[in-house]
């Protein structure tokens, strides 16, 4: 005997991927905050202390992937807590800027939150895969730390000028491949790995445009 009613498979739908942008973004705009929370605690700190602070948040971020898939909570306090060790490690920098020229430090943080913004929304809007941007990024990444070894050691005119730019261009790349990621992923687990994603992109890109405002008083 046959039930009268047919079985209609029930259809689980995916959290919508506009909850996972509001928490991730909510998350990089907390994170954002214990940085500069931290730039001002470690303002005095000596170069030795910045050390110990930035291996301290590069341990916890090595934590933070370890453990986003287990527990969301601490995935989170790890964030917040990588935030504010980092604000701490960059802060004898930070401060050495504010010093010469606080005007650079409002000028890169604007022009930080425009091309974020800008760059952001065509990763989040475009269809086309960005794998391939994202590898070639992160090699351009490589090769970018081994320029910077090599001003250290050798002065080469105009070094620090075109650092800068090629920088800016990397992580333009990689912005746009983590807005992409954040768009096609709905599991809500993944926002804090996606928002220290997203919130060294944006340093890193404050830190370079840093380097671009405040190079001539520097």
């Amino acid at each position: 005997m046959t039930s009268s009613t047919a079985e209609v498979p029930v259809r689980i739908k995916p959290l919508e991927t506009g909850a996972v942008l509001g928490q991730t973004m909510a998350l990089v705009a907390l994170t954002t905050g214990l940085f500069a929370l931290g730039a001002f605690l470690g303002r005095n700190t000596s170069g030795g202390w910045a050390i110990a602070w930035f291996v301290a948040a590069l341990a916890i971020l090595l934590s933070l992937n370890v453990v986003a898939q287990r527990s969301e909570q601490l995935a989170v306090g790890l964030l917040f807590g990588f935030g504010l060790l980092l604000g701490l490690a960059v802060a004898p920098a930070i401060a050495g800027y504010a010093s010469a020229d606080p005007r650079a430090l409002w000028e890169a943080g604007g022009a930080t939150g425009l091309f974020i913004a800008g760059v952001g929304a065509v990763g989040y809007a475009t269809r086309r895969d960005l794998a391939g941007i994202a590898r070639a990024s992160f090699w351009a990444l490589v090769g970018l730390i081994a320029f910077g070894i090599v001003l250290v050691f050798v002065q080469i005119p105009s070094g620090a000028l075109v650092y800068s730019v090629l920088g800016l261009v990397v992580f333009a790349g990689l912005t746009l491949y983590d807005f992409q990621r954040l768009r096609q992923t709905n599991d809500i687990r993944s926002a804090p790995q996606l928002a220290a994603s997203i919130f060294l992109d944006a340093l890193n890109v404050f830190l370079l445009l840093l380097s671009l405002f405040g190079g001539e008083e520097r």
